[in-house]
């Protein structure tokens, strides 16, 4: 028997048809009429037809069409876009291609207003949501066969031209068409020149020289196939931020190196203000930090190129059924020690495993480095993804490790890379966290016992149990040093993550089952400062390791900043709960499918990462975590939660989400005590 909760649907695409917000507008239109990049691409100027040159309208003889490629380094596949044009009107929607992360799609009119600006919503190959942006600034009706490339560096140009996140324009409400700010005609071809001035390095490295023909936005020959402009991609992080004060930020650093500390900082509104003059403009005051320019990584670049062979590699491996005993002698796997503790054995099991369910995997991407720093440009151990996919394009798994590349014996003999694991023998992350108490009808908690209401603080994630075939426990504690210099015990709860001690030295605590376990809440904890809650604030953790008797220490460093407040939307949500229609402990027990399109189709960059029912009044508090859907599914069965009739219990139900960069939203349900 399932739960009565009925499902909201998601806003459809006609919601978002009519004009633009007025600022948005602005600079779509400023968009149609500069282009990015020079060199003859998409996204250059081209010649309109008389009515163009009047209304921004171009009228075409035949269906007009637009193709491209999404990519991050490695394609985003399965991905839905969306295009809309410059009066707001959704003109077409398209999946990407599972292979390659390839779209195409008729549009819908034959009468279009420039520009054309695109969506891509995603999830790379780590798992991690994506949604991404790109353009077709000006339109020509002797050029049909538009394209326009879906990457971060795209992302950027754009936001920059509108001088913020494009994400509001498709999910925003409209605004009349005629509220359009006066034009301006170089925004998108100044932006796409500011990005490339900011990533020379990057364009040194890959040897790309002529910098002026490179366009970002609509090169028809851009595959992600780790050629040049694909290693762009690998070798860049790029994102937009908002910071606790409001400020719109475009950050750029070497994805390599181990600090989640922006190497540029670029005020968007401050950019787009220098990017629409006529002259003058010197958008290079908009960075706000002391580096002008991304690191180098190219001692890492230049043996890139030949990393989707190992993928191949694997895969022939995989078609032909090997067994984990043979995966375990091959010789991609000869260096392999150990990655957060697993162990040979269970990657070759892991493998093995892709075999029997006939998946293969997809190109890599690079997410990372293992090593504790990057020297001149190289990193030993690359951290790696991919998509594991099906003959369908169904996703099987995401498949994440660490590689290195060893040189071949003399300079005509190409060397390889091979899995090796980070060495590690468990896992360290912390993550900004915000964390929000219900009512069963989704009315917040006016419990003092959840006050404030949300909460917020960091989550210092410490694996405390090994994730090899038979699990062991890694260690009794750990010590967490702050930045400022404050330093928090944990110890043992029999769960996979190390729980906050409260008594010293105590080398097993009492888990709670609920989030707080292993977060250290700002509103509680004195000690934590603005230091601690900023983008890249380093968190240290000395422990000794139950299997071999040697203190060591490992560091993690905060992805994003902790908000200062965190918008009720952002937090996950059930479809349906309201006073006569709330989430009931005897539909828990029965089992139930929870609906959350609602707040799927508001949050295209987040993803859901755990589900947990848990039940407290035992000695020991229980819980029962279930799989969360994948990507692109808005509803998730439960199954039935059983615990004796006779205990008296508070069941309560989380729902954990994360966002791309790395920001963690929990809602806590508290049902009745029974």
């Amino acid at each position: 028997m399932h739960s009565p909760l009925t499902t909201v649907p998601a806003r459809p695409a006609a919601a978002l048809r009519g004009a633009l917000p007025a600022f948005a507008l602005g600079l779509l239109f400023a968009l149609s009429l500069g282009g990015c990049g020079g060199g003859g691409g998409s996204d250059s100027a081209s010649p309109t037809t008389p009515d163009s040159a009047a209304t921004g309208v171009t009228t075409f003889t035949v269906t007009p069409t637009l193709s491209g490629v999404a990519a991050v380094g490695a394609p985003l596949t399965n991905g839905q876009v969306k295009v809309i044009d410059g009066s707001g009107s959704v003109v077409g929607t398209a999946t990407t291609r599972p292979a390659d992360g390839s779209y195409t799609l008729n549009l819908s009119n034959k009468v279009l207003k420039a520009p054309l600006l695109v969506q891509i919503s995603s999830v790379d190959a780590s798992g991690s949501p994506q949604v991404l942006h790109s353009a077709v600034p000006a339109l020509d009706a002797s050029k049909p066969a538009m394209w326009a490339n879906i990457t971060p560096l795209s992302n950027a140009i754009v936001a920059l031209a509108m001088g913020s996140d494009p994400q509001p324009v498709f999910a925003g409400s409209a605004a009349s068409a005629a509220a359009m700010a006066a034009p301006a005609a170089s925004a998108a071809s100044a932006a796409g020149e500011f990005v490339k001035s900011m990533i020379k390095t990057q364009l040194s490295d890959l040897k790309i020289t002529n910098t002026a023909a490179l366009d970002l936005l609509g090169d028809t020959s851009f595959l992600a196939n780790k050629g040049a402009q694909d290693l762009l991609l690998e070798s860049l992080r790029v994102q937009l931020n908002k910071t606790n004060k409001g400020l719109e930020q475009l950050l750029i650093s070497n994805k390599l190196l181990p600090s989640a500390t922006p190497e540029v900082q670029v005020s968007l509104g401050l950019a787009q203000t220098e990017l629409l003059k006529s002259s003058g403009a010197a958008p290079a005051l908009a960075i706000t930090s002391t580096l002008k320019l991304a690191s180098t990584a190219k001692a890492t670049l230049d043996n890139l190129p030949l990393l989707d062979e190992l993928a191949a590699g694997l895969n022939g491996l995989i078609a032909q059924g090997k067994t984990a005993a043979e995966f375990k002698a091959a010789t991609q796997l000869s260096a392999y020690t150990q990655h957060n503790s697993a162990d040979k054995d269970a990657l070759a099991a892991k493998l093995a495993d892709f075999a029997v369910k006939k998946g293969q995997i997809g190109r890599f991407m690079v997410t990372g480095c293992a090593d504790d720093a990057l020297v001149a440009g190289l990193c030993k151990k690359v951290l790696v993804a991919a998509h594991v996919n099906d003959s369908s394009g169904a996703l099987l798994a995401q498949f994440s490790d660490a590689v290195s590349f060893t040189k071949g014996a003399s300079a005509s003999t190409p060397g390889q890379w091979g899995l090796v694991g980070n060495g590690r023998n468990f896992a360290m992350n912390v993550y900004p966290v915000s964390v929000m108490h219900l009512e069963p009808d989704a009315s917040a908690s006016a419990s003092s016992s959840a006050a404030p209401n949300p909460w917020v603080g960091i989550q210092v994630a410490i694996q405390s149990l090994s994730t090899n075939a038979t699990p062991v426990k890694l260690m009794d504690t750990a010590t967490v040093q702050l930045q400022s210099g404050y330093s928090i015990p944990f110890a043992y709860c029999s769960r996979p993550l190390m729980c906050i001690s409260s008594t010293p030295g105590a080398t097993v605590v009492k888990p709670t089952g609920s989030i707080a376990e292993s977060v250290l809440q700002q509103s509680a904890l004195s000690w934590l400062g603005s230091a601690e809650s900023q983008r890249g604030a380093k968190y240290s953790a000395s422990f000794t390791l139950d299997a071999k008797p040697l203190t060591e220490t490992r560091s993690a460093y905060l992805l994003a900043d902790v908000p200062a407040t965190t918008p009720a939307a952002r937090f996950p949500a059930i479809d349906g709960l309201s006073g006569s229609q709330p989430l009931t402990v005897a539909a828990m027990r029965a089992g139930l499918t929870l609906n959350f399109a609602s707040w799927a189709a508001a949050n295209p960059d987040m993803r859901l990462i755990s589900v947990r029912a848990l039940m407290v009044g035992f000695l020991l508090p229980l819980y029962v975590d279930t799989e969360p859907p994948p990507a692109g599914t808005t509803a998730l069965v439960l199954a039935p939660v059983a615990w004796p009739s006779s205990a008296t219990v508070t069941v309560e139900l989380w729902l954990g989400a994360q966002d791309a960069a790395g920001r963690r939203y929990y809602t806590r349900y508290a049902l009745p005590t029974l």
